[in-house]
């Protein structure tokens, strides 16, 4: 995997090991492999990137792993964001369901991983399976999103709960969240 960090600055930032220690807050996430960054935006306080298997676009995917990074965002917990999206989803998708995966703490930082299911999306005609994992940063929050328009089986879905676990958030300020020693 080429592993990457979403700093504070907004910036992808390959983690290699000739660079230095992460500064401040910063998101530990792998591209994939067979991924590909496809579609970046920095708006405001928005930073949002979206990947997809090499041979897909944004425009046209059948599986799509998407970042957001809200900066300054401090008030919201991953449990209230959990609770604003599972109404968002049951007001734009009729029969929509959802699961909690787990909440609690890594790293020392609040998060909630949940799967949210639209059996047929209005603006697609397709199902919609996504698992979501959020985390409260101390300087932002951050939305890491696995869509599948499909039902994917165990075999499929296994290896992304594994990576949405290895998402993790890091402070070089904070000593109980250290981010890890870089490697050289």
């Amino acid at each position: 995997m080429r592993p990457f960090c979403l700093p504070l600055l907004g910036l992808l930032l390959p983690s290699l090991p000739a660079l230095a220690q992460p500064q401040s807050e910063n998101l530990l996430q792998s591209l994939p492999p067979g991924y590909k960054i496809d579609y970046q935006l920095q708006q405001d306080s928005l930073l949002m990137t979206e990947m997809v298997p090499a041979a897909q676009s944004a425009q046209h995917w059948d599986e799509m792993l998407t970042t957001q990074v809200f900066h300054g965002l401090k008030v919201a917990t991953p449990q209230a964001f959990r609770d604003i999206m599972v109404k968002q989803w049951d007001f734009a998708c009729p029969g929509s369901a959802y699961d909690v995966v787990a909440d609690g703490r890594e790293n020392g930082y609040p998060y909630a991983l949940w799967f949210l299911a639209c059996p047929n999306n209005p603006a697609t005609g397709q199902p919609e399976n996504t698992w979501f994992k959020t985390i409260q940063g101390h300087d932002s929050f951050y939305v890491i999103q696995k869509a599948f328009k499909f039902s994917p089986s165990k075999a499929q879905l296994l290896p992304w709960l594994h990576y949405l676990r290895s998402v993790q958030l890091c402070d070089s300020r904070l000593p109980a969240s250290r981010c890890p020693p870089s490697t050289n």
